[in-house]
């Protein structure tokens, strides 16, 4: 059974009606409007899938999801890019009163975002180029890439204008640590993410 289409008002957005229809005609695609411009990903597969599920566990073990954060998938991030611009990452740590910063078309402000996280797909030049000025733009503390394609974890911090200053790439065999004040100590082992990743 499908879901019934979701009325979406953007009749002056007509970037956002054409995502809209877009997503309502693609099941399961992504769309985002990123810099003006429609950004269509195709569905993750099961490797994909996996690694987003083990970092979602590695969050919730900390404590991040519980009464002060939330850790979610697929919540859409309102970007100061542009009129239109709007992100869905595939994993956000959030504040947990996230539900009061609800901008439109079901994205949220960025204020409220502490981490956000891509896994890679074919289409991994967005996230580790577009991606990167937007989320810093947007002024995310955390930006968190499992690039699949390289082999690698980014691990980005320090929001500044429209980069991070802080850009540190992560080799299998090595432990990252993320920031403390994003809520709780969170120790990744780049190996078992990315070859979680693998396809």
């Amino acid at each position: 059974m499908s879901a019934a289409s979701v009325e979406r008002p953007h009749g002056d957005r007509p970037l956002i009606s054409q995502a809209n229809r877009l997503m309502d005609r693609n099941p399961g695609y992504r769309v985002e409007i990123i810099g003006g411009q429609i950004v269509v990903t195709p569905p993750p597969d099961g490797p994909h899938g996996e690694a987003l599920m083990d970092l979602a566990l590695v969050f919730s073990a900390a404590g991040l999801h519980g009464s002060e954060s939330r850790v979610l998938p697929g919540v859409g991030v309102w970007l100061p890019t542009g009129t239109e611009d709007y992100a869905i990452p595939d994993l956000s740590l959030v504040d947990a009163d996230y539900r009061d910063h609800c901008i439109e078309n079901n994205c949220y402000d960025p204020v409220c975002f502490r981490v956000v996280v891509e896994v890679t797909s074919s289409n991994y030049r967005t996230d580790l180029r577009d991606k990167v000025k937007a989320y810093a733009s947007a002024k995310i503390p955390v930006y968190l890439i499992v690039d699949r394609k390289h082999q690698r974890l980014h691990v980005l911090t320090a929001p500044a204008g429209d980069e991070y200053e802080n850009h540190r790439p992560y080799s299998p065999g090595e432990l990252v640590t993320l920031p403390a004040d994003i809520g709780a100590d969170v120790t990744l082992d780049v190996d078992a993410i990315l070859r979680a990743g693998l396809a």
